[in-house]
């Protein structure tokens, strides 16, 4: 398969992954989709497929999300942002206390929650993943949303 038959193929679906991890940041998402597909390109080697070609993808894009974060980190260590969270947050109330309550979950049940809301992928792909199995996603899914019910319930157990 030709690397822009790939890309067409794929790239909606690593950038709606991307969209859940970084909480609707189009920006960020946009960007790291590109990246994954330069990545995997420069590195096709590597993909032996004993894996979707999607869960491969989804994979990388979630370890440059990782370094991302961590880059993140240490810029908001050595220099303070003066802008206050709010101003990130856009869409109507609803949707906003929802994230909120999601972004409040534990992982792996944040990122599972996120990617069932966010991709049209099967659990047995989210298994995959996280090197896991389907029913360790399905499973997973369900105390996320679980807990997630009990979060925007008020009742906080975490």
């Amino acid at each position: 398969m030709r690397q822009e038959d790939i890309y067409k193929e794929h790239a909606d679906r690593v950038y709606k992954y991307l969209m859940s991890l970084s909480g609707g940041n189009a920006v960020l998402s946009e960007e790291l989709t590109q990246e994954t597909f330069f990545r995997a390109i420069t590195h096709a080697e590597s993909f032996d497929g004993k894996v979707k070609m999607t869960t491969w993808l989804c994979a990388i894009a979630k370890n440059l999300y990782i370094s991302h974060l961590r880059k993140e980190k240490r810029r908001a260590d050595s220099e303070p942002d003066d802008i206050p969270a709010e101003t990130y947050i856009s869409g109507r109330m609803e949707q906003t206390e929802i994230y909120k309550a999601v972004h409040r979950l534990p992982e792996p049940y944040r990122e599972i929650v996120l990617l069932k809301i966010h991709t049209d992928m099967s659990f047995g792909e989210i298994g995959e993943i996280f090197g896991r199995s389907e029913s360790w996603a399905r499973v997973t899914f369900f105390r996320g949303k679980e807990r997630l019910r009990e979060i925007l319930k008020g009742e906080d157990i975490l």
